[in-house]
């Protein structure tokens, strides 16, 4: 024992002492802690220096000389969480340390729910599931995916709209990592066998994050998905997202129309919800009443009534449109028109001097008048309702911090309908790959947009129920700049790569 005062805070490791097999719990529970190995002594720091149990099992654990230094209990349980707790441990290491903490359970009884609330309250499965989340979180991710196969439990995180496998847990650990996330966003544990929905409100480094849930049962158990909801990503800036100037133009004039109808279009993940919050957001000002009916609410924005549809207790898109209408607003969103009950309510608002925002799952911004008409909208009512279609993908960008000038193999050039003198005079750009990017070449999304004003013309072909064919060469022959347009514009800009546009966007 060595009789030297009381060690201050500054006098710990600023790094762990690596020691085989010495469990945080073990420390945690004889409060003390490694402060450095030499030659064949290890010197500790502990609260109670005359634990000479613990003491002795340390020497007869690993063979070395044991001596003590005296330390505060408070100073030595941060050092333990600092230096090896969730927030200092490599993912691999939690996985390692939850796989030897954790056994097995039959999960076919009906008693089991009980060993599975217990199971997910372990302390190394709790700080696996914190650790999977904050670096969701760290790296930019969207989503967070859980998915159980019959010999491996695999997850996977959604960045920049492209899923990336991540260190996995065992197979064995998959029920207490399901029933954890569970617990969090209070979801029934003992209901395996339907879908569930539910959120996490989660403070993540001074920042409220909201995940949006969803448990699906598969064959091999249930399957998973967070939705991360960081409001700190969401751009509310028109320019921000990519709007070319010709587009922003038309697109600023048509939203400042005191009524009609805006459709955005896209199919999933393509930033139709983010481009109309923007909009809205552009839009808000006090002698406007803004309503919205979202399914789900994904980020609440100041001064505008949000409300989220609840199918279960009746309150769908229908109802909720018609209460809506009663409760005398300007600026309404539907989000998402899917019948025809919806759509003719929507257009039926529009007509009596409202500005209604929607979307809609078409490929192309011609292909939402089509989709309308199929749904039974009548013709005459869409063409004078209907202001404009705004059609969006959104593409990666080439990381900033490995960018390098590049030239691209001559098919993808030849798919721009460039020709070799005009190819020779633009430069191309890709991402090297970095740490900043993870070794990907791209870091952050920008959306590339299609824009469909209505005018005359166009109301005629709507009149004749014209085809998505003959709309498209209609809105051509008017200068009508397609997805694809845009793409290659923010490749010659420098922001994108060809085979980023192809991925995104069909055939012209």
């Amino acid at each position: 024992m060595n009789n030297m005062g009381k060690l201050t805070y500054h006098e710990y490791p600023k790094e762990p002492i690596v020691i085989d097999n010495l469990s945080i719990k073990f420390m945690k529970q004889s409060r003390f802690v490694p402060l450095e190995i030499v030659d064949n002594t290890l010197k500790i720091a502990m609260a109670e220096p005359d634990d000479f149990n613990t003491v002795d099992a340390l020497k007869l654990a690993y063979g070395m000389d044991i001596e003590v230094y005296e330390g505060s209990g408070e100073d030595i349980f941060e050092t333990i969480e600092r230096l090896y707790g969730a927030g200092s441990q490599s993912l691999e290491t939690i996985i390692e340390e939850a796989g030897k903490d954790i056994y097995e359970i039959d999960m076919t009884g009906s008693d089991d729910v009980d060993h599975l609330r217990d199971l997910a309250s372990e302390a190394p499965i709790i700080r696996l599931v914190n650790r999977l989340i904050l670096n969701a979180v760290e790296i930019r991710a969207s989503d967070i995916h859980f998915e159980p196969f019959e010999h491996e439990f695999v997850v996977r995180y959604r960045i920049d709209g492209i899923l990336h496998e991540v260190d996995s847990p065992p197979h064995r650990l998959h029920a207490a990592i399901i029933s954890r996330v569970k617990i969090m966003a209070k979801l029934d544990i003992a209901e395996r066998r339907l879908p569930q929905d539910g959120r996490i409100k989660l403070k993540i480094s001074d920042k409220e994050i909201d995940f949006r849930v969803s448990t699906v049962p598969t064959v091999f158990g249930e399957s998973l998905v967070m939705r991360i909801l960081d409001r700190d990503t969401l751009v509310l800036d028109l320019e921000k997202l990519g709007f070319p100037e010709q587009i922003l133009k038309k697109y600023h004039e048509l939203i400042s129309q005191p009524y009609g109808m805006i459709l955005v279009t896209g199919p999933t993940g393509s930033g139709k919800t983010s481009t109309l919050y923007t909009t809205l957001a552009k839009i808000n000002s006090p002698e406007f009443k803004i309503i919205t009916l979202e399914d789900p609410v994904e980020y609440q924005l100041n001064g505008i009534n949000q409300i989220q549809v609840n199918p279960k207790i009746g309150l769908k898109f229908t109802s909720g449109l018609r209460a809506i209408v009663r409760q005398d607003p300007d600026i309404i969103l539907v989000g998402e028109i899917r019948d025809k009950e919806t759509a003719d309510i929507a257009i039926q608002s529009a007509l009596t001097g409202h500005l209604l925002f929607s979307t809609l799952h078409t490929n192309d911004s011609c292909g939402a008048i089509s989709r309308l008409l199929d749904m039974g909208v009548e013709n005459f009512l869409l063409s004078s309702t209907l202001l404009g279609v705004l059609a969006q993908r959104l593409v990666r960008v080439i990381c900033p911090f490995c960018k390098e000038q590049t030239l691209p193999e001559e098919r993808l050039i030849k798919s721009m309908g460039i020709d070799k003198d005009q190819a020779d005079r633009l430069r191309f750009y890709q991402g090297k790959g970095c740490e900043e990017c993870r070794h990907t070449g791209f870091r952050g999304r920008i959306a590339i947009f299609e824009f469909l004003q209505i005018d005359e013309e166009i109301r005629k072909e709507i009149i004749n129920r014209s085809s998505t064919e003959t709309i498209k060469k209609t809105a051509l022959k008017k200068g009508l700049f397609t997805l694809r347009q845009d793409g290659w514009e923010k490749v010659k800009l420098g922001q994108t790569t060809i085979s980023e546009v192809l991925r995104v966007t069909l055939e012209e």
